[in-house]
Parts: C-alpha cells; structure tokens; sequence
C-alpha cells in the first residue's frame, strides 16, 4: 500500500539509539539517559490539585473548545503581560494549542501550500523542518551561529530564493544549539518581515530557561511585532507540564484567527480539567519558573563543569535545558550516531546525535538536562572511563 506524506520520510535518527537503549537495559545495563529532552521535574501540585478536582466534575467530560476556555486565554494574556509586558488581547490574539507541536504543525497548513517556501534554522529542531513539509511547501535552511551570523545569513537566503518565502520560522533560546539573542535582534528581524511583507514564527519553548541573568526575549516585545509575528509558549518546560500537552500561539490575530478556523474543523481542545488546571497554574503558580530554572541551571553546571575535567571542551549554555556539544577531536571522525552508539555501549550514557537535527547538527551531540547533578556526575565518571582518547 503506497501512503501520502510519509513515503519519503527519512529515518528517525534518534530511533537507532533508543533501540540500543533499550536493549542495553534489558541485559541489565544502568543506563544513563541525557538523550531524550523529557522533563523530569513533576508538575506544580497545584496543576494536579485542580485537575483531580475539575475531573471530578462531570460538567467537564463535555466537548470543550478548541480555541481554549476563555478564563484559559486570560491566563495565557496575563502571564505575557507579567513575564514580559506585552499587552495580548484574550479574544482575538491568542489560542490554546494541544501542545506547541501540534499548534506549530497545524499552523504551517494555512500558512503554507506546495510551492511555498519557508525559511527554517539549520539544524532544527525537526518538527521546524517537517511541519512546512507537511504542509507541501519547500523548505530553504538558514545555517545558525551567532545571532549576527543568522540574521546575515537569512537576509543572503531571502535574497536568492525564488520565490520569496512566506514564512520564517524561529527559535531562540534554540534548541539543539542553545544559541541565545537579545531583544535587539528581534527588533532587527521584524523590521525586516515588515519590510519584506513576510511572517514570522517563533517558537518560543524555552521562554523562562535562561541562565546567569539571561532572559529570553519574546519577539512580540518588538516594536510592530503584532503585525507580522506569532509566537508560540509551552508550559513544557517552564511548567514541567510535558504531558499536558497545553501551549498557546500568541500575536497577529488574523493568523490568530486561521488557526482557530482550522482547528474548529479538528478538534475541540484539550480535555477542559486540563485546560482549567492549566489556568489557576498560570494564574497562582506565576513564579514556578524560576524555582525550575534554578534547577536546569545547576544542572548544566554540574555538567560542562564535569565535562571540562575530564578533557571535553564545551561552551555553557545560556539557555534551553541542552547542552550542545562539538564531538571531541579524536573521536569526530565516527561521526554522531557511531559516536553516541559507542558511548551506549561503552559508558551506559545516552546522548542525541546531532545529524538528527539536520545535516547542519553533524559533529556535534545534545545533553539533555533532565538527571540530577548526582546521576550527572555519574555519567561523567563513565564517560571519562569510556572516552580513553581524551586529553
């Protein structure tokens, strides 16, 4: 049988090292995974408080809607306004998404068809890549270094493509390559969409997951960013929410308003406890994310600095909960999946290879800050003893 869509999908990189993983742990092996970006942290008690109680109500066992109950939407309004004093309106610049994947995905369909073109980071993030995939459009990859660098570099790709993309998307603090910019930057890149009458997509994942007194910018800081950006928020990780699957697409309302018509036609939201413990969280929980990224930014300590001793050089992230890291010299030339293959099998330590997140990720292997510092410094105790070549 011949299947739309996912015919020419290529292999889930990611999927090699967990079948070593689990085969691994199946012999017995204590296997220590930094591979797979799962947060750890439980959720705020009183997310699970509310939840129990709301369950328990059957008026909630209804359909609820896909936009997001409308106290949700204030909350979401609310938390932007606390966290970065931007003004949204609840009814017409924001809805609630079942997660920022799906709201990402659904987001490239009415903003994209074949023969489109989108801009995305390289690496990225896959979902970045295959969702204006997905959605029939071409893809043109930005390569990411420094902020200065890939807003050079997006201005070079907007120049030669032909047609002219559509949509931008973006990402910062990025996952994999933790690569940080400022509100500056974000200004710089909507003055140039307003100019060249494209919109941008920001996936904003790791809004509250900055370290050393960094906060993340949100784009719609920028002076006209309603004009001509969205941004997605996930209470993922600023929440430890993973399971909840509660995010929100914020900005431009008209492409507000797409979403919302398409998803009329696919769902009815996310189950209304979670979307109604999801709004006292937002509303009485407003500091959790700092108690949480208090502990992603010890974790990282407890990593590079661990990292750092035993002869692998890596740059500390200022954001994200990863760790990106280039292949030690002696070893590069395994390249990443052989490489974090070996450290499965030789250190009981699972990494991320960076070729998973496109061409551009080659050479390099993603941490996941998701163990406490003690099963971290166990893990660089095992890779000291696996990675003999190392200085």
């Amino acid at each position: 049988m011949e299947f739309r869509r996912i015919t020419d999908l290529p292999p889930y990189v990611f999927t090699i090292i967990d079948s070593l993983k689990v085969a691994a742990r199946r012999e017995g092996a204590d296997i220590i995974d930094l591979g797979f970006g799962n947060p750890d942290l439980p959720s705020p008690a009183t997310a699970v408080e509310k939840l129990c109680e709301a369950a328990r109500n059957e008026r909630n066992h209804r359909y609820s809607s896909s936009r997001g109950i409308p106290k949700l939407r204030e909350a979401a309004a609310n938390y932007y306004r606390h966290r970065f004093g931007v003004e949204i309106d609840p009814d017409t610049e924001v809805i609630s998404t079942i997660g920022a994947k799906e709201g990402f995905s659904h987001l490239m369909w009415v903003l994209l068809e074949k023969g489109d073109v989108a801009l995305v980071p390289s690496p990225s993030y896959p979902i970045h890549i295959f969702g204006p995939l997905f959605a029939g459009a071409n893809v043109r990859e930005i390569p990411l270094g420094t902020g200065d660098e890939f807003f050079a570099n997006m201005v070079e790709q907007w120049e030669y493509s032909h047609p002219k993309p559509r949509v931008i998307v973006l990402s910062f603090p990025h996952n994999p390559t933790t690569t940080c910019v400022d509100l500056d930057f974000m200004q710089r890149v909507v003055d140039f969409a307003r100019e060249h009458e494209v919109l941008l997509v920001h996936d904003n994942a790791y809004a509250d997951l900055g370290f050393d007194g960094y906060r993340p910018p949100s784009i719609l800081q920028a002076d006209g960013a309603k004009d001509v950006a969205v941004e997605l928020y996930s209470m993922t990780k600023s929440f430890s929410m993973a399971g909840w699957r509660m995010a929100f697409l914020l900005g431009n309302p008209q492409v507000i308003a797409a979403l919302a018509k398409l998803k009329s036609y696919l769902d009815y939201g996310t189950f209304q406890p979670i979307q109604i413990a999801a709004t006292v969280t937002l509303n009485e929980e407003i500091d959790f994310p700092v108690e949480v990224n208090e502990i992603y930014q010890s974790r990282r300590d407890a990593l590079c600095g661990g990292l750092q001793r035993i002869g692998w050089e890596i740059d500390p992230p200022m954001g994200t909960m990863f760790a990106w890291a280039p292949i030690p010299e002696p070893y590069r030339e395994m390249g990443s999946v052989e490489f974090c293959s070996h450290l499965v099998r030789e250190a009981q330590v699972a990494l991320s290879p960076g070729v998973g997140f496109g061409p551009g990720g080659e050479g390099h292997v993603r941490f996941a800050l998701i163990e406490n510092e003690q099963r971290t410094n166990q893990a660089i105790r095992n890779l000291k003893r696996a990675l003999t070549k190392l200085g």
